[in-house]
C-alpha cells in the first residue's frame, strides 16, 4: 500500500482526531435516524440493531472493514479505488467522511474528481455516529 497516497488523510482529520475517540455513542445512535433512511444495521446472524433502509450499505461492522468493501452492495468507482488500496473504516475516517463523503474521498485518493454515492453530510456529530456504529458491531 502506498501510504503517501493517504497521507491526505491528514488534512481533513486532524481536528476529528480526538474528538472522534471521545464521541458519545448514545447521541450518535440518536443522530442515526438521519442515516437509517438509506442504512440499517443488522448484525451477521440477521438480529436487526436498527431497523432501515438498503439504498446504502449494512453498516454492522463497519468499524475494522475495508472502505467500499460490504459484499452485495454496488459502491462508486472511488469507493472501489478506496478498497482496492486497503483503507480501513476506523472512528476517525468515518467521522469525516460522514461530514463530506465527496470531500474526503477525494483528499484520501489524491484524485479531485473522486465521488461517493452518499449525498448526505452531516452537519456536525460524526464523532458521535462514528461512536455508535463502533458500539454497534465490529467485524
Amino acid at each position: 500500500m502506498n501510504v503517501g497516497k493517504y497521507f491526505g488523510v491528514l488534512a481533513v482529520v486532524p481536528f476529528f482526531a480526538g474528538a472522534a475517540l471521545a464521541g458519545d455513542a448514545a447521541l450518535g445512535e440518536k443522530n442515526f435516524k438521519r442515516c437509517k433512511s438509506c442504512h440499517a444495521i443488522t448484525a451477521d446472524d440477521g438480529t436487526k440493531i436498527m431497523k432501515g433502509g438498503k439504498t446504502g450499505p449494512n453498516l454492522f461492522g463497519v468499524i475494522g472493514r475495508t472502505v467500499g468493501s460490504e459484499e452485495g452492495f454496488n459502491y462508486s468507482a472511488s469507493m472501489q479505488a478506496a478498497a482496492a488500496a486497503g483503507l480501513v473504516w476506523d472512528e476517525e475516517n468515518l467521522a469525516a467522511f460522514v461530514l463530506d463523503p465527496k470531500g474526503w474521498l477525494k483528499e484520501v485518493l489524491s484524485d479531485p474528481s473522486a465521488k461517493s454515492k452518499m449525498t448526505l453530510k452531516l452537519k456536525k456529530g460524526g464523532d458521535d455516529v462514528a461512536a455508535f456504529l463502533a458500539s454497534a458491531g465490529s467485524s
